[in-house]
């Protein structure tokens, strides 16, 4: 199984880099928006994208271009995110490329569900929260990548 995994910088990179003995055995090809995390996955393909967030529609749609070309080259059989919107487009083009879509949330994201996840959580075949409390109907609380 192919599986992208996919997420902007920072904690949200470290939450994914965490989940990697999940995808042990399946071929691993990682997204996110600094070219300088190609070091931190040596045994993976890897490829950086632009940033891209609501407040930087410039980039945004840079970001889904970049992503599509992505999902249609490596042709994924899951797609797998931890955020932010860049995670969020990822789900959504693998969507209509028929991948199967699986989002975490952020475990900084305490109080509640980002706007991203809430998004997600209307068409991801799986949304996770870190926190139990959060859980609802359509999203699931199996415990937090980072302790």
């Amino acid at each position: 199984m192919k599986v992208i995994a996919i997420s902007s910088i920072g904690g949200h990179w470290i939450q994914l880099l965490r989940l990697r003995p999940a995808f042990a055995g399946h071929e691993l090809v990682f997204v996110s928006t600094n070219e300088s995390f190609r070091s931190m996955v040596p045994n993976s393909k890897f490829y950086a994208i632009s940033d891209g967030n609501r407040s930087d529609i410039k980039g945004l749609l840079s970001c889904v271009t970049q992503i599509f070309t992505i999902i249609r080259i490596e042709s994924p059989d899951v797609i797998v995110t931890t955020g932010a919107a860049p995670g969020l487009i990822a789900l959504i083009i693998g969507m209509l490329f028929g991948c199967k879509t699986i989002w975490i949330d952020s475990i900084a994201n305490c109080e509640k569900l980002s706007l991203s996840g809430k998004i997600a959580s209307k068409f991801a075949n799986r949304v996770f929260t870190q926190w139990e409390h959060l859980k609802t109907d359509n999203v699931s609380f199996k415990g937090n990548v980072l302790k």
